[in-house]
């Protein structure tokens, strides 16, 4: 009986991209990514899958080209370094975000990145 056949569950991250990704879809992509991995984050049990879907999030920010939503993508992935207690990482991107605005939102959500 294949109805009661069990699934495995594909996270968004692992999903395959079928076409090159605009930098709007980018965005929406990374977005996604950052929600789901968020739970993982939070739990260091599953720190193999934060892993995984961070270093996604990372390879598809570098292909944003507008700078305003590469910036607040590396936002979102920040937040999520964050939640995952993985400061070096979060402080690496937090160096990347040129719009200080930006940055400054983010030194006020995560005083230990200006330190």
């Amino acid at each position: 009986m294949r109805w009661f056949a069990q699934k495995t569950r594909q996270d968004i991250w692992d999903e395959a991209i079928e076409a090159p990704l605009g930098d709007i879809d980018a965005a929406a992509r990374i977005r996604a990514i950052c929600d789901a991995a968020a739970a993982s984050a939070a739990g260091p049990a599953q720190s193999e899958r934060y892993d995984r879907a961070a270093r996604v999030a990372m390879e598809i920010a570098m292909k944003i080209s507008d700078e305003l939503m590469r910036d607040d993508a590396v936002r979102r992935i920040v937040d999520l370094c964050m939640k995952a207690n993985d400061l070096k990482t979060a402080q690496i991107l937090f160096r990347a975000i040129q719009a200080d605005w930006i940055r400054e939102a983010v030194q006020r959500d995560h005083p230990a990145l200006s330190q």
